[in-house]
């Protein structure tokens, strides 16, 4: 036994994780994303294994999601930068609203609801998943960018819903720069820069938002030093990071050289498989 859990489950599940990772660090090259539609989910059952109340489990794994995310998003980057595919411009335009949309989404952790989680979740997910299944080319808002303002508006809309999610920003990001007419490839690199501006602070916030738990929930191993630090778990972190790191630039790879047509409802379907679990969830199933 460890932590109260049997061995051999905890190997199934060190194996699920690493090959979830594995999974995590190809989305994340392949889709822009840092992969937290994946992370989240499967760290959302493994703490329940592991006994963590259902009022701080999700922000466990959203927090935890954003710390994976750090080294996925700035191997997928790299990658990305080194095709000329990223728009710096954009990424300019939209730092500081993003950092600051990511640390309001922070503060906002430290004392919301657990189903404040599910739903932001499930609202982003599943905009996402309908984006992917049915989308069409002709879904446009504009066929440029549009102002300095508007662009801050979304990048702080970014932030936020990205920092309460788990994710890295790219559905987001990927969403609003083709609706404006940007080609998907570019889409995709220019997101992936994002991932690292909402992962590093929103990491660090969830570790302070979480940090009065760690008292609250005292008789719960998971939320302890040195197994997690507030709302970041790092028995997540080491188990996930490995394989997100390797597949990352294969991911990056993927897209430059695969059509997309399928792996985008594939991933459409996956999401709305994970929107009706955090709904059946917020009922109570």
């Amino acid at each position: 036994m460890i932590l109260g859990i049997p061995f051999s489950e905890l190997a199934w599940l060190s194996l699920a994780l690493l090959s979830a990772g594995a999974i995590t660090g190809i989305l994340a090259g392949v889709f822009g994303v840092g992969g937290g539609a994946v992370i989240v989910p499967v760290l959302y059952e493994l703490f329940a294994l592991m006994g963590v109340p259902e009022a701080p489990r999700m922000p466990l794994c959203v927090g935890t999601s954003l710390a994976i995310i750090i080294p996925t998003s700035i191997r997928s980057f790299n990658a990305h930068r080194a095709k000329g595919a990223v728009d710096m411009a954009v990424v300019r335009a939209w730092t500081i609203p993003v950092v600051l949309g990511v640390l309001g989404g922070s503060l906002i952790a430290r004392y919301a609801p657990a189903d404040l989680f599910k739903l932001v979740f499930v609202f982003v997910a599943g905009l996402s998943a309908i984006r992917l299944i049915f989308g069409r080319d002709s879904w446009r808002l504009g066929d440029t960018l549009p102002g300095a303002l508007a662009m801050r508006l979304y990048g702080l809309v970014i932030g936020v819903l990205s920092s309460l999610m788990g994710i890295g920003g790219g559905q987001l990001s990927n969403l609003v720069l083709t609706f404006y007419g940007r080609p998907i490839h570019q889409a995709i690199a220019t997101s992936s820069a994002l991932g690292i501006l909402i992962s590093i602070p929103g990491t660090l916030g969830y570790i302070y938002a979480g940090w009065p738990k760690m008292a609250e929930y005292a008789d719960v191993a998971a939320l302890q030093p040195p197994l997690a630090l507030g709302y970041v778990s790092l028995i997540g972190f080491v188990l996930f990071v490995p394989t997100s790191i390797w597949t990352a630039p294969l991911g990056a790879r993927l897209a430059h050289a695969l059509p997309k047509r399928k792996l985008e409802v594939a991933f459409g379907i996956f999401l709305t498989l994970v929107c009706l679990r955090f709904l059946s969830s917020l009922f109570g199933y």
